[in-house]
């Protein structure tokens, strides 16, 4: 297999994170996403991912998109060690976490998004700034009540065991700490994101483990 990223997406970071907890053995493409003006919207790229977003996830001759779509796929092709509960349940619930992030908090404060809000719209620094804390704060006040007393929450998003939340959990958090958001608010958060960063399948995805980290 083949992961086309960059190493600061959050979504090919996801998907990073996802390959390592299954163990399978994978290569990686760099696409830049800011030098000569955005690698992935040139032909060849494009040719595979008509969004001109990462990840695309190419085994053999079929390429995947869509990060979530991607580690579903992961899911179902190598069950083992699982990303979902059995549980139907509790199988919505994770899913529900992950989505939580991935398309109400992440959507909103992506690279497109806040370059559009510079070069298109005019904004200046502060309030691009204040634009991301005020989305990012908004998701992880929810994020926070959905997983603090909740009695499935574990030393993970679920359970006692990383799944699919945490895929999605740690590369936010990370966007986080980058952007100076205070994470204080969000005890349970910190405490998930602390246990997944001391296993390996997560440190190995971390983007300043990846090739092109610059």
């Amino acid at each position: 297999m083949k992961l086309f990223g960059y190493f600061r997406s959050s979504a090919a970071y996801r998907v990073r994170i996802a390959l390592n907890l299954k163990g399978l053995e994978w290569d990686s493409e760099s696409i830049h996403l800011t030098k000569d003006g955005g690698k992935q919207y040139g032909d060849k790229y494009r040719s595979i991912n008509p969004q001109a977003l990462v990840p695309t996830l190419q085994e053999e001759t079929t390429y995947l998109t869509q990060s979530l779509a991607i580690m579903e796929y992961i899911e179902e092709a190598h069950p083992e060690p699982p990303l979902l509960p059995r549980d139907l349940a509790a199988r919505a619930r994770v899913r529900a976490l992950a989505l939580s992030i991935a398309c109400d908090i992440h959507p909103l404060n992506n690279l497109r998004v806040l370059k559009y809000l510079t070069k298109t719209i005019g904004t200046d620094d502060g309030t691009r700034m204040s634009w991301y804390h005020h989305w990012l704060s908004t998701g992880l006040d929810a994020l926070e009540k959905m997983l603090a007393g909740h009695p499935d929450t574990g030393s993970f998003c679920h359970g006692d065991s990383p799944g699919l939340a945490d895929t999605c959990l740690v590369p936010q958090i990370f966007n986080a700490n980058r952007f100076d958001c205070d994470l204080t608010p969000y005890p349970t958060i910190l405490r998930i994101n602390k246990n997944c960063l001391e296993l390996k399948a997560f440190q190995a995805a971390s983007p300043e483990n990846q090739p092109d980290a610059q």
